[in-house]
């Protein structure tokens, strides 16, 4: 009997784990409900459900332990002459991209929003949200589209930028078929 052993690397680098103090190490206990948004821990995973069970565990979970302390996990930054313009708009897009994100992720929320004359900042309660905001202004409005991932501190700063007043002929033309 032949044993082969393979050559492991000595020179492998060591990841360190990504530091976020609001991702809990341990999964809380089934059924827990969160007595703040009522989302309900059941299956792995934080869901909205109509009901649960009388005897459920209490806790408080990531996106209002965040609300809470005013400590968001993304920031998403709107400049431009189109912000300046058309800022109810771009507010609207934001909210039902947040609200379209949250019936299916009860952790990905919008924290606050802040509007200027010229940029509208919103913070939110997790990294995908911002970039999922980011990427539907980018293909309704086109302009420039930052994305930047602090992988070590596990946030996001997305930046969109609008030079111009008006949205491309050609979206100003898709507009006008619907």
């Amino acid at each position: 009997m032949s044993v082969f052993f393979s050559k492991s690397r000595k020179n492998r680098l060591i990841h360190e784990r990504v530091h976020d103090p609001y991702k809990t190490t341990r999964k809380p206990r089934e059924p827990s409900f969160c007595p703040v948004c009522n989302a309900v821990f059941k299956g792995g995973r934080w869901q909205w459900l109509d009901s649960w069970p009388v005897d459920s565990h209490q806790e408080i979970c990531q996106a209002c332990q965040r609300i809470r302390d005013g400590y968001p996990a993304g920031m998403l930054t709107l400049r431009g002459d189109f912000v300046k313009t058309h800022q109810t708009e771009v507010l609207n897009l934001v909210r039902n991209q947040a609200k379209g994100e949250q019936t299916q992720h009860p952790l990905h929320r919008i924290l606050k929003v802040e509007a200027w004359p010229d940029t509208v900042v919103a913070s939110t309660t997790d990294i995908h949200l911002p970039k999922r905001i980011g990427e539907a202004l980018h293909r309704a409005y086109k302009g420039q589209l930052e994305l930047n991932y602090e992988r070590k501190n596990c946030f996001i700063r997305v930046n969109w930028i609008s030079t111009s007043d008006e949205p491309d002929k050609t979206e100003r033309s898709k507009m006008k078929r619907r």
